[in-house]
């Protein structure tokens, strides 16, 4: 049956189309002429996205660096404080070389004046002796 109706309607839209004759549309009018079209964007080329291991390796690369740079940082700051600590000990030298000139100088202005001083008591003194037995006469 099912067969049998499909033949049947195969046959029945057969018959239709063959019995019918369209007449073929006429031509639509000409479109009116349109503004030209805007220049098409060609777009920017597409790079990958960077895969996980290339952006690691990236990250380690640009942290090696920092590494790099920092340990650079830190070596001239030591060589910096190094040659400023030498700076301030050579001066500091001087100045403790320049304060025991000093402190030389005021010992044998001491000793001098010491040695004067008693050079003058060894005269007072011979004096006084050679004046006291002439007193006693």
């Amino acid at each position: 049956m099912n067969r049998t109706l499909l033949a049947a309607t195969l046959v029945a839209v057969s018959l239709a189309a063959c019995g019918r004759k369209d007449e073929p549309p006429a031509a639509p009018p000409a479109p009116p002429a349109a503004a030209p079209a805007p220049p098409v964007a060609t777009p920017a080329p597409v790079t990958p996205a960077p895969s996980a291991a290339d952006a690691a390796k990236d990250a380690a690369d640009k942290a090696v660096e920092a590494a790099k740079n920092a340990g650079n940082a830190a070596s001239n700051a030591a060589s910096n404080a190094a040659e400023t600590a030498k700076d301030v000990a050579g001066n500091a030298a001087s100045a403790a070389a320049g304060a025991a000139q000093t402190a030389a100088d005021a010992a044998k202005d001491a000793a001098t004046a010491a040695r004067d001083a008693a050079g003058r008591a060894v005269e007072a003194a011979r004096d006084a002796a050679a004046r006291e037995p002439a007193e006693k006469k």
